[in-house]
């Protein structure tokens, strides 16, 4: 009973994010790759690709879900065991990938992080600022 009701839980949890996450990852994965190579931790390719993976399977989850709730007899409805077992069943199947989540997302934001830690390339270099100056008085 507390596996399902976890599962339930982290499921509703992620449920805000599942929306957007591909657009999380996609932009990680950007920002990876214009990071300077001292900056980035070898991790986090690794990382992005469980996350991914995860998300993909996620997806499948969620149409073999809509499939099976659109199987269920008409009146299995919420609360009613039948649509419960097999929500209980999504939720426990969804879980692993919900865990990657919870355990490698954080990853998202340390790339971020380090992305908006980053100088541009195209930013002056605050040692040099001053030489320009007096360079552009003589």
């Amino acid at each position: 009973m507390r596996a399902s009701q976890r599962d339930a839980d982290t499921a509703e949890a992620f449920e805000p994010l599942r929306y957007g996450a591909r657009h999380l990852l996609a932009t990680a994965e950007t920002q990876l790759t214009l990071l300077p190579e001292y900056t980035v931790q070898s991790r986090w390719a690794y990382e992005l690709g469980v996350l991914r993976h995860a998300l993909d399977r996620l997806d499948e989850l969620h149409e073999q879900w809509l499939a099976t709730r659109d199987a269920l007899p008409a009146g299995a409805k919420p609360g009613t065991a039948e649509f419960d077992d097999a929500l209980a069943e999504h939720h426990a199947e969804s879980w692993s990938c919900l865990d990657d989540w919870a355990t490698h997302g954080k990853t998202l934001r340390e790339i971020n992080t380090a992305a908006r830690k980053a100088r541009s390339p195209l930013a002056p270099i605050p040692a040099l600022a001053p030489f320009r100056r007096r360079a552009a008085r003589t």
